[in-house]
């Protein structure tokens, strides 16, 4: 069973040297049932923070936490019909598979027929039919980390909220693990709830991202709305790879503006969220992949500094001739057989089409 959830104006706070910190700010955030939001950012920034309040484990300073219209701000966490995937698995080393599954079934007191028939079930659904009377150190640690998403999945809860549950997985598991939980998510129809610092799971797995920066909200919006209109130099920064080149805004016609970067006008879409004015600071945003080597009516001119051969593509560090360089950008262009590299030291044009740059708020 689905549920919507709402937080309004969520904000944990905490006395820290006589001071007042915020560890989480003004969140305010609507959950559609089914779906499946990830909380992105870095350590720190407040994600794991606004998932412990949401189950229970924390109580908000300030605000409102609605589970469908019911207000369970103080409601303790066994009492909110919510499942918690853990970082570290959390399973009771001294029992077998099956007795880990059926734990909360057991403090429910549900019949001995019902809870094998429910405990099967979930197993199923993570493909661990064979793996009942296995003790948890006998399985890896992806087998483990799917024990942990049985043991909520038993218990058909409202909302399931998972906390970094890939960290301590290879980078292969951790790839596939993003398939299955989707995968799972999709088929119950479940409202999943995600947090990780890691973009690529964000990107791959959510149906809304929600990025988070110093205890606020810095976007929310789908993988491919952040990517291709970030809001913010963080969110661009943050997602994916991002050129921030800092410029002028000349002008504005129909949703493109002209922008003076050191001596060249180049024309890109105006920011939806945050966009500059003109005569202001302006800050273009060009993914790397979007950017090519030649003469055109919208380029800029560069000189390389490095490259990286990456197999079929090629990566160009650079800085701008006679711009403000605050760190070295990157152009990624397909390698073609038979072609030289550039050498470092040249100078040349790196192009774009005004549709592949994104202009915002510089000031």
């Amino acid at each position: 069973m689905s549920v919507s959830l709402t937080l309004k104006n969520i904000s944990r706070s905490y006395i820290k040297d006589n001071e007042k910190f915020f560890a989480v700010q003004n969140v305010n955030l609507e959950v559609k049932p089914g779906e499946f939001l990830t909380f992105l950012g870095p350590s720190g920034c407040g994600k794991t923070t606004t998932l412990r309040m949401i189950a229970g484990f924390e109580t908000p300073t300030e605000g409102q936490i609605l589970l469908g219209d019911k207000d369970v701000t103080k409601i303790p966490a066994n009492e909110r019909g919510m499942g918690f995937v853990f970082q570290n698995y959390a399973l009771f080393p001294h029992m077998k598979i099956f007795d880990n599954v059926a734990y909360g079934l057991r403090i429910r007191k549900e019949s001995s027929d019902l809870i094998t028939q429910k405990v099967k079930e979930a197993l199923a659904m993570v493909g661990l039919e064979k793996a009942e009377h296995r003790y948890p150190n006998q399985l890896s640690g992806g087998e483990q980390q799917r024990v942990a998403l049985a043991r909520v999945l038993v218990l058909r809860p409202q909302l399931i909220l998972m906390d970094e549950p890939l960290s301590n997985l290879d980078a292969k598991l951790r790839l596939h693990m993003r398939t299955e939980i989707r995968r799972i998510q999709q088929e119950l129809k479940l409202t999943c709830l995600y947090v990780t610092h890691d973009q690529k799971e964000a990107l791959t797995m959510s149906d809304r991202i929600m990025v988070m920066n110093k205890g606020k909200i810095e976007q929310i919006g789908t993988p491919m709305h952040l990517y291709d209109d970030p809001a913010t130099p963080f969110v661009a920064d943050f997602i994916g790879q991002a050129n921030l080149f800092y410029g002028t805004l000349v002008s504005v016609e129909d949703k493109y503006g002209l922008v003076d970067v050191a001596g060249r006008r180049v024309k890109a879409r105006m920011g939806v969220l945050n966009p500059p004015r003109i005569g202001g600071k302006a800050l273009l945003i060009v993914r790397p992949e979007n950017l090519n080597i030649g003469t055109s009516e919208n380029c800029l001119a560069v000189k390389l500094i490095n490259r990286l051969f990456e197999g079929d593509r090629i990566d160009y560090q650079f800085e701008v001739v006679n711009g403000i360089n605050p760190k070295p950008y990157s152009m990624s262009v397909p390698f073609l057989p038979g072609t030289s590299l550039l050498p470092e030291g040249s100078t040349l044009d790196a192009s774009f089409v005004p549709d592949a740059g994104v202009l915002l708020n510089g000031e």
